[in-house]
């Protein structure tokens, strides 16, 4: 039946993720390029779902979300950025972070805003805006560096910026905001009501002793801004999809009149487990090092090989370049390595509006040891 439909956003390509899993689904390749872990949850957490599910705690939970996860979570930003969320007003958790991107950016976003998103950027930002009615403005991070060029930024405001994106750590670079980060997104946002979308999904997976410079730590600034958070990637649970946004009470006002409708409320037994989990502050303190450990473990596995590992001070992808085996096109690069030699990646040139050549390659290291040491040894064919 021709049911004559449009598509709503047609110029958005599918999303890479399903496209290079299938790949390395059908031809039993490693896959290191969807970003979830390869290993099994903790135990604790298992049974603290079984408790909670076993006490009938399996109805809707509230919209904002349980009561005891949100006070909680609050006690945990004060505690590592000294900043004080009111649980009841300023904290909602929400259907992983990918739901509290698109709620944040329908909230805010109207036909003919215009929304500044920083490349390589997380293939779900631009859709969302698109799928608002928002006008996407893009700027590059510099070649070679992939520092935040902040004058193009600048010159790419106008009267019609609603919102400017950033990401750290960074997917998929692995860069993390510095404090001259800090002080340049001050300088571009003052005396402007541009709101921040701040995407903090990683911010326990840092490494080299570096620091995680989140927007919560600077009052002027998340005065102004939504942070989106993970409990999926932090507790090594991606398939639960939760997360939660913190924001001043203005803005979650806003946040909430469109997540009530988007999903209304997220499974309540894992909330009420998550709840009583995160009190073990050394689950999440310890991430960094337990990362770092995978990353180095993979980079030393590809000693020798002809891949040119770039520099990665957070998140659990490391980018790859290719360019002394090939100079490849990226996309036809990274599914010809899956097929032919069973190691599943992903190519970042679709993270770029105009799909820059950088001849570079993400693979995710939150893998078992075993599954690392076998890619990088069929990588090493080259």
């Amino acid at each position: 039946m021709d049911f004559s439909l449009s598509k709503k956003i047609p110029h958005i390509p599918e999303s890479i993720y399903p496209v290079m899993t299938s790949l390395a689904l059908e031809h039993n390749a490693i896959n290191l390029a969807q970003g979830f872990p390869g290993f099994g949850i903790d135990k604790e957490l298992m049974r603290l779902v079984d408790k909670y599910t076993s006490l009938g705690k399996n109805q809707y939970a509230p919209i904002m979300g349980v009561p005891e996860l949100r006070e909680n979570l609050s006690k945990k930003m004060e505690f590592i950025y000294g900043c004080l969320y009111k649980p009841d007003t300023e904290m909602c958790i929400t259907a992983g972070a990918t739901q509290g991107i698109f709620t944040a950016v329908s909230a805010i976003v109207n036909k003919g805003d215009e929304v500044i998103i920083i490349d390589p950027a997380f293939e779900s930002y631009e859709p969302v805006v698109k799928f608002n009615g928002g006008e996407v403005r893009r700027s590059p991070l510099k070649e070679g560096s992939f520092e935040i060029d902040w004058d193009d930024i600048r010159s790419k405001i106008s009267e019609k910026t609603r919102m400017l994106i950033i990401n750290t750590p960074q997917n998929p670079t692995g860069k993390l905001f510095t404090e001259r980060d800090i002080e340049n997104l001050r300088k571009t946002v003052s005396k402007t009501d541009i709101i921040i979308l701040s995407d903090e999904v990683y911010e326990h997976i840092v490494f080299d002793g570096k620091k995680h410079e989140s927007i919560s730590k600077y009052p002027d600034l998340a005065e102004r801004s939504f942070i989106v958070y993970s409990l999926g990637k932090t507790y090594h649970v991606t398939g639960w999809r939760l997360g939660y946004v913190c924001a001043p009470e203005q803005l979650m006002r806003e946040f909430v009149r469109a997540h009530q409708y988007q999903v209304y409320s997220v499974p309540t037994p894992l909330q009420y487990a998550l709840s009583e989990y995160i009190l073990k502050k050394e689950k999440y303190l310890e991430l960094s090092q337990f990362f770092q450990e995978k990353r180095d473990f993979f980079l030393k596995c590809l000693q020798g090989s002809k891949f040119v590992p770039a520099p990665c001070s957070g998140s659990y992808f490391q980018l790859l370049n290719y360019s002394a085996i090939t100079q490849e096109n990226d996309v036809e690069f990274a599914k010809r390595l899956t097929i032919e030699n069973k190691v599943a990646s992903i190519p970042i040139s679709l993270f770029y509006e105009n799909r820059r050549q950088d001849h570079l390659l993400r693979f995710c290291f939150a893998k078992e040891r075993e599954d690392l040491e076998r890619g990088a040894e069929r990588l090493h064919a080259f």
